[in-house]
């Protein structure tokens, strides 16, 4: 009879969890054509055009970072070329389009295709070393990548002006600004998607061996476990949903731009993870939110006239949206190294009351 009573608490937050997200879910379905201020986050009402636009693309970063979360926070694989997946996306998609006559779904299967075998032939070569090197050769290949891309051999790739996005075969619901609305919907498809795969990943077979993998490989291969192929999977996953993203990230940005393949793009998807808390889930989530709505809001608030009118000594950092963004890092390292998720566990559990405990002190 106890035991029951013990357990309903965790029975009834599982429930809540499910009402709540279903809750957040719908919100997020009708934000746009609801007339909700921006308050300083936005740069106007939700339902105006560079509102949408903004959190298309934070949704879009967010299905990224939960990528990279796949691959450093339940593989333990740290790679600096997770980026070079995304351009995949990106510049696959832009290149098929410019240069074929397929319509818009043929040709993002066709460069999703494309991602999976790129994912997994690099996988398998980073893969044959781990630790340093592993990131190093990781970090090689984004490189190339970002070197091949800005280049422009042949005239193919746009150098460092980039691709524009050839409309011709894709559908007008998706072209233009007058259907930021449409493409805001595609992106929470997008979301949800790369969500609910990561969700049954890492409740599958497949991701607690590979959650085993990480805690201890030499165990797994005792026992006759094959890590190599485990961490293969993972990585080659984790790279195609990263190719999967860039697809709609070309469709909302209208164009691909060198800065998809560069290492500082990976770079900011460790930050998002390690700000919102390594190996969790929501932690990447709401890291990749803060991380991104202060990547563009910061320099509205940069060319403010409270920020300019500032002595030298102060003006100068804080009219530079990334010394920002640094300080925050260093103080969620030093202060928070669980992340923001931790910080909000804690402060949780301190507001929970202890029902044996509440016992005692009634009596």
């Amino acid at each position: 009879m106890g035991s029951t009573k013990l357990n309903r608490p965790g029975a009834l937050t599982g429930r809540w969890g499910y009402v709540i997200g279903a809750a957040v879910l719908l919100l997020l379905v009708f934000l746009p054509l609801l007339n909700i201020p921006g308050l300083g986050i936005l740069p106007g009402p939700t339902y105006t055009a560079g509102s949408m636009h903004l959190m298309a693309f934070t949704m879009l970063m967010v299905a990224l970072a939960l990528t990279y979360h796949l691959l450093f926070g339940v593989a333990g694989l740290l790679s600096f070329g997770h980026a070079l997946y995304f351009a995949v996306g990106v510049y696959g998609l832009a290149l098929v389009l410019r240069h074929t006559d397929l319509p818009l779904i043929p040709a993002a299967l066709l460069v999703i295709v494309i991602g999976i075998a790129v994912a997994n032939v690099l996988g398998a070569i980073s893969l044959r070393v781990s630790g340093i090197g592993f990131a190093m050769v990781t970090l090689a290949f984004a490189q190339a990548a970002n070197v091949l891309v800005r280049r422009n051999p042949g005239n193919l790739t746009g150098g460092d002006e980039g691709l524009t996005l050839r409309t011709t075969n894709v559908p007008d619901l998706l072209v233009g600004v007058v259907n930021t609305r449409n493409l805001y919907w595609v992106a929470l498809a997008v979301l949800i998607v790369v969500y609910l795969i990561t969700v049954w990943i890492e409740n599958s077979r497949l991701g607690h061996s590979v959650a085993a993998v990480r805690e201890n490989e030499t165990r797994i291969k005792v026992l006759g476990g094959r890590p190599y192929l485990v961490k293969l999977i993972a990585f080659a996953v984790a790279g195609t949903l990263a190719t999967f993203v860039g697809i709609v990230f070309l469709l909302l940005q209208s164009g691909a731009s060198h800065t998809a393949t560069g290492t500082d793009f990976t770079l900011s998807l460790l930050v998002m993870v390690v700000l919102g808390g390594v190996g969790k889930r929501w932690g990447a989530i709401l890291g990749a939110v803060v991380y991104t709505l202060l990547d563009q809001r910061l320099v509205a608030l940069a060319q403010s006239p409270a920020i300019e009118n500032l002595p030298p000594l102060l003006h100068i950092p804080l009219s530079e949206p990334m010394f920002l963004l640094g300080t925050l890092f260093i103080l969620v390292v030093l202060f928070l190294p669980g992340g923001l998720t931790s910080a909000i566990e804690r402060l949780s559990k301190r507001r929970t009351i202890d029902p044996h405990r509440a016992l005692e002190d009634i009596a």
